[in-house]
This record gives C-alpha cells, sequence and structure tokens, in this order.
C-alpha cells in the first residue's frame, strides 16, 4: 500500500482561473509507482480554491472569473468583514462556493483526468501571495 505527502509550492498567480495541472503532476508524490489510488490536493489557503474544469479553451477561465464576479461582487454594503480590502470577502465566499480540495483518481500510475479537464488554481485576490498545496498520494 502506498501512502506519501508532499507540500506543493505554487508561485504567486494573478487574480483568475490558473490551469495547473502540469505543476501539480511534476510535484505530487510519484504517481508512477501507482496503479490504482487517489491523488488528494488541498491548499491551505481561504481566499484560493480548486477545481477541475476546462483545459483547452482559455475562454472559459475568463468566463468563469467573470461570472463569480458579478455572482460575488465586491464592496456588498452587508460584508462585515473589510479590513483586508475589498477583495478578501469576496474571496472567502469564492472559497466555500468552488472549494479547498480536490480527490483525483490515479489509474496505471496516471491521474484519470477526462481529455478536456485540468486542474485550476483559482486565485480570488487581487495580490495573492503563493500558494501551498498538500498532495496526498494513497493507493497500490
Amino acid at each position: 500500500m502506498i501512502w506519501e505527502q508532499t507540500f506543493i509550492d505554487l508561485a504567486p498567480l494573478p487574480r483568475g482561473f490558473h490551469l495547473v495541472t502540469d505543476q501539480i503532476i511534476a510535484r505530487s508524490p510519484d504517481l508512477s509507482t501507482c496503479e490504482v489510488g487517489l491523488l488528494h490536493l488541498f491548499i491551505q489557503h481561504t481566499s484560493a480554491s480548486l477545481a477541475v474544469n476546462e483545459n483547452a479553451d482559455p475562454d472559459v477561465r475568463g468566463d468563469l472569473e467573470r461570472h463569480f464576479n458579478v455572482m460575488v461582487p465586491e464592496n456588498a454594503p452587508h460584508y462585515e468583514h473589510v479590513m483586508e480590502g475589498p477583495d478578501d470577502m469576496p474571496a472567502h465566499i469564492k472559497n466555500i462556493l468552488i472549494g479547498p480540495s480536490l480527490t483525483l483518481p490515479v489509474n496505471h500510475g496516471r491521474l484519470a483526468l477526462g481529455t478536456w479537464q485540468g486542474i485550476y488554481l483559482c486565485e480570488h485576490r487581487d495580490r495573492a501571495g503563493g500558494r501551498r498545496l498538500v498532495a496526498t498520494l494513497q493507493g497500490r
């Protein structure tokens, strides 16, 4: 049985939805040793999220960013948590909506993503620092 865990540090990215599949694979525990299993990814931040979505057309990422900005606007009059800037409370809400973790299937030493699927880092702050993920591989 395989149980491996590592931390993945991602460089700061601008606000938006970013395809990070290749970075995740390169820095995760060695998937090639796993015939069947799960890779669990958890982001250790409350103002960014992880998601799986379209990996081919960058228009999808732009549309998602624009939609979430309409759905969760800055400067809403009912926000009380405003000390960290107008993008902070919306970032926390977006994290709750999208989520801080993913569990992905591993098959024959590779992530079993669909042809058009990729892993997104969803950055919800205007000027965020780097982001840290915990990657845990379990399987056989």
